[in-house]
């Protein structure tokens, strides 16, 4: 009876370590494309809010809703990856809020309301921006003191999208994510 338990035990171990062996070999070989996909996506994002946020400098409403809905459909296709648990809970919460954002921007024309929206969405994009940056991307966190509101831009150069016309350059750099190499 003791050989027969474990010479079950041993058939187990050895096909559990052959199924994650199996299992590993297949996740390589198809990781290549799948990080491809990944990197796409997340250039696809990190796109339309600058996008959204050049429309901001414009005051073109009719352009945010587009950059918006665009934005809302690329987090839709987002997943989260490597994280915990309650990390994991945690960013798809967020990212349902932040498509909800994306799309009150969309369906409105009011560019005070979008910027209303603007503001709440760079706050919540920031929480989970270091998931959602591509490779060899440095995104900075900058805010403007006097309305007290953050978005993110590509570059270290202020460019206001609250008040484009009256305070164009008013703000400063308060955090950046990622590496330019």
């Amino acid at each position: 009876m003791k050989r027969i338990i474990m010479g079950l035990m041993f058939a187990l171990s050895f096909g559990t370590a052959y199924a994650q062996n199996a299992m590993k070999t297949s996740a390589q070989e198809v990781a290549p494309e799948l990080v491809k996909e990944r990197e796409a996506l997340k250039k696809e994002i990190v796109s339309q809010y600058l996008a959204l946020k050049q429309d901001f400098l414009i005051s073109d409403s009719l352009k945010a809703s587009k950059s918006a809905a665009a934005l809302a459909a690329a987090l839709s296709k987002f997943k989260f990856k490597k994280l915990s648990l309650e990390e994991m809970n945690k960013a798809t919460v967020m990212r349902g809020q932040l498509k909800g954002l994306a799309q009150q921007i969309a369906d409105t024309h009011s560019i005070n309301k979008q910027r209303q929206y603007m503001a709440e969405l760079s706050e919540g994009m920031w929480t989970i921006i270091d998931k959602v940056t591509p490779e060899k991307t440095v995104l900075y966190e900058q805010r403007c003191p006097m309305a007290n509101k953050v978005w993110i831009s590509d570059a270290k150069e202020i460019r206001n999208p609250y008040f484009p016309k009256n305070m164009l350059d008013c703000g400063a750099v308060i955090a950046s994510v990622g590496t330019a190499q």
